[in-house]
């Protein structure tokens, strides 16, 4: 087993990408049989986002929430033109996304990601196909962003790309991890 221990120093590279027209794709459907619902969250409770966001950024060192303060997580996720979208599906989270739009026009997909369990049953295409629908949808979009990194899951950047999503920049980071990083976790 494979582990990045807590207070180890790791470097990795952050690519920042954008989509300056609406892609031609039509809404997805779900995978044949799933029973899946997306359900925007209404002023939903720090608890309920953090819990998200440990689920299903755990294994890609999605530390930075944690360093902030309860208050600061609430103004956040609260913020008017932040929208929280949670993929249910046999009665538990499969995924979420987070779309936030400070009305310039350029919507950014905050968060995006599906749990450990949820991976490989179709639903991470559909619901990204659905985060950048949704996306285009609001009023006055001209552009829609995302960032990723090497630390998330190592086939991020190529689904961003094949979805429409073009590399604008890198950046080059370190950072010392808070908690120990099980890398036989993460999906090869």
């Amino acid at each position: 087993m494979s582990v990045q221990r807590a207070g180890e120093e790791v470097t990795y590279t952050i690519t920042f990408l954008e989509m300056e027209t609406r892609p031609e794709f039509d809404w997805p459907h779900l995978p044949l049989g799933s029973t899946a619902a997306l359900l925007k969250a209404e002023k939903p409770p720090v608890w309920w986002f953090m819990t998200l966001y440990d689920a299903v950024g755990r294994d890609y060192a999605w530390e930075d929430v944690h360093t902030w303060e309860h208050d600061k997580i609430e103004d956040w996720l609260r913020r008017d033109h932040r929208a929280l979208f949670t993929l249910l599906d046999h009665g538990w989270p499969q995924g979420f996304f987070i779309l936030g739009d400070d009305g310039d026009g350029v919507v950014n997909l905050e968060y995006f990601g599906m749990v450990p369990e949820a991976l490989g049953k179709g639903l991470g295409g559909w619901l990204l196909k659905t985060a950048i629908l949704t996306a285009w949808d609001l009023p006055g979009t001209r552009k829609l962003t995302v960032n990723t990194c090497t630390l998330d899951h190592p086939r991020a950047l190529a689904l961003y790309q094949k979805n429409g999503f073009m590399p604008v920049r890198r950046e080059e980071c370190t950072r010392v991890l808070a908690r120990d990083r099980d890398l036989s976790r993460i999906p090869s």
